[in-house]
């Protein structure tokens, strides 16, 4: 089949980690044509590829969406830097390529909240179908698929420390976080294929996939909203080189943006809560009241001590000469310091002492550099912990109903249930652990906070100044069954009152997960692919 740029089987709006997936995925089969639509460019920036570039790819000017939340009461009314990926890949091509699926009663919890079909028997077998595991054959993982996840090349010496801390300090060590268990410290797997970044683009839109001929993939493209005809979509609207075109979709609309684009098209659309849409001067197609609610995000905390050595990463004169090494070495052999994605160890724990953890850590064998600036000069260790299963909600609204307007975004952070506590609880533990042994030939001034806390109360104001995202926006279109009004998808990620449109990324989550998004992300659009595929 020849490519059309007017007509399609079906339309992607937009070629993160499910987009890029599902477009992957449907034009296995030649007689359906796919169009991918991307807001930002190409992946071919070596930003991306380098791992260590990673705060390269995080800053750039381009592969970014650079978001901004409201003043958040609870934070000292502060605006948190959002950033998303805006580039084939989305936020897989910037992120710190960690691979965790969370655990086995995170989906139990998403069937018990009308995610049928997404327990962890029928989860485990796409997560598997996604991976091509390059060290840990078992019941567990799978070889062959486009995701590739493996061990990383190198390890910082301090990194390899903070496993000993946290031993010292009582937890176990765990090998593979994705396995039976989530609780200990160990080295983390990383999604890299031969010491480069594997982001969903690299894994899924391979140059043998972007050479179907049934797939269009347009680059620089905005999709700025989903073409109604009553309550069926049609097609999607796009703006390219400055000029608006439409797209007619013959089967389906794919709504793939993520937790903060999809929402916003679908209400640009007038799918979404009737009351906000006419404030907003669009006409109501389908009143959806959950569009653009139950946000969750996983909110950071970073311990921190300025180091004796140069062992860790900073721009220094110290490091200067083993970082042109380094540099030499990545370019000939894609082995060595530039393989690393900064948080190369970590681990899960329970500060109520449990068997299932609420707090999560990554370690950094640097000081992570304020923000607006680049690089840290400062030589030191950073343990960062998060409440995995925040009460907070959330939610996304539009600005204006003009699509190049960035959304309000609103996470409402520590206003709810035990999330400042635990994430108190979790920022002493993490400082514990860097006091531990292990770290005394490293540890030099303790850093963040500038003061050792004495109570609740000094560490409750480190928490409102200084914590921060840790980029795991979800929810905002969740998954649910039929009775609940707030859902907005069902669990085939259809989305209820219109026709032809589904929504399928991390915003059905209905519940984080607890770890990283980009795994569970991808395994959801695995598992559309085969329905929407069963379905034709």
């Amino acid at each position: 089949m020849g490519k059309n740029i007017t007509g399609f089987d079906y339309i992607i709006t937009g070629a993160g980690s499910a987009g890029a997936c599902l477009a992957s995925r449907l034009t296995e089969y030649r007689d359906v044509s796919v169009c991918l639509l991307e807001a930002g460019p190409r992946d071919d920036r070596a930003a991306i590829h380098t791992p260590a570039m990673i705060v390269d790819a995080i800053y750039s000017d381009d592969l970014n969406w650079h978001y901004e939340t409201a003043p958040q009461a609870a934070l000292n009314n502060r605006e948190l830097y959002w950033p998303r990926g805006k580039t084939l890949g989305g936020s897989s091509s910037i992120n710190a390529m960690v691979y965790i699926r969370g655990g086995q009663v995170d989906y139990e919890a998403w069937q018990a909240l009308g995610a049928q079909g997404f327990g962890w028997s029928d989860v485990l077998p796409y997560f598997r179908k996604s991976e091509d595991q390059q060290s840990i054959q078992d019941q567990f993982h799978g070889a062959g698929g486009p995701l590739c996840v493996s061990d990383l090349r190198y390890i910082n010496p301090l990194s390899e420390a903070f496993v000993r801390a946290g031993m010292e300090r009582g937890l176990p060590k765990n090998d593979d976080f994705n396995g039976q268990n989530r609780l200990g410290v160990g080295p983390y797997q990383v999604t890299q294929r031969n010491g480069r970044r594997c982001s969903a683009a690299a894994g899924y839109l391979n140059a043998e996939v972007q050479a179907r001929a049934n797939l269009t993939i347009m680059v620089e493209t905005l999709a700025t909203k989903v073409l109604m005809d009553g309550t069926r979509a049609i097609g999607v609207r796009i703006k390219q080189n400055g000029e608006e075109k439409d797209l007619i979709a013959r089967r389906e609309v794919i709504v793939t943006g993520g937790a903060v684009n999809s929402p916003q098209i679908l209400m640009l659309s007038g799918i979404g809560p009737a009351e906000h849409l006419r404030e907003m001067g669009i006409s109501v197609a389908v009143d959806r009241p959950g569009v653009g609610e139950n946000l969750q995000d996983h909110l950071d905390t970073g311990v921190a001590f300025t180091g004796k050595t140069a062992r860790s990463y900073a721009y220094s004169l110290r490091a200067l000469p083993k970082q042109i090494t380094e540099a030499v070495r990545y370019i000939f052999t894609k082995k060595g310091m530039l393989t690393s994605n900064a948080a190369e160890t970590g681990g899960f724990a329970s500060t109520k002492g449990e068997d299932e953890p609420d707090i999560q850590f990554h370690f950094v064998p640097a000081i992570v550099a304020a923000r607006g600036e680049p690089r840290s000069k400062i030589h030191g260790i950073t343990l960062h912990s998060y409440v995995l299963y925040p009460d907070s909600r959330g939610t996304i609204r539009l600005a204006s109903s003009d699509p190049e307007d960035h959304p309000v975004i609103d996470p409402q952070y520590l206003t709810r249930g035990h999330d400042l506590q635990t994430q108190i609880n979790g920022a002493k533990m993490a400082l514990d652990i860097l006091q531990a042994p292990a770290f005394d030939d490293e540890r030099k001034a303790l850093q963040a906070p500038e003061n050792l806390p004495q109570n609740d109360a000094d560490w409750e104001a480190f928490v409102r100044e200084k914590t921060e995202t840790l980029f795991h926006p979800i929810g905002t279109c969740k998954m649910g069954p039929a009775k609940d009004e707030m859902a907005v998808v069902d669990p085939h990620c259809r989305v209820y009152g219109a026709k032809n449109l589904r929504v399928v990324d991390a915003s059905v989550m209905p519940r984080l997960v607890g770890g990283n998004t980009n795994a569970p992300t991808i395994m959801i659009a695995e598992k559309i692919a085969d329905i929407i595929k069963a379905g034709h």
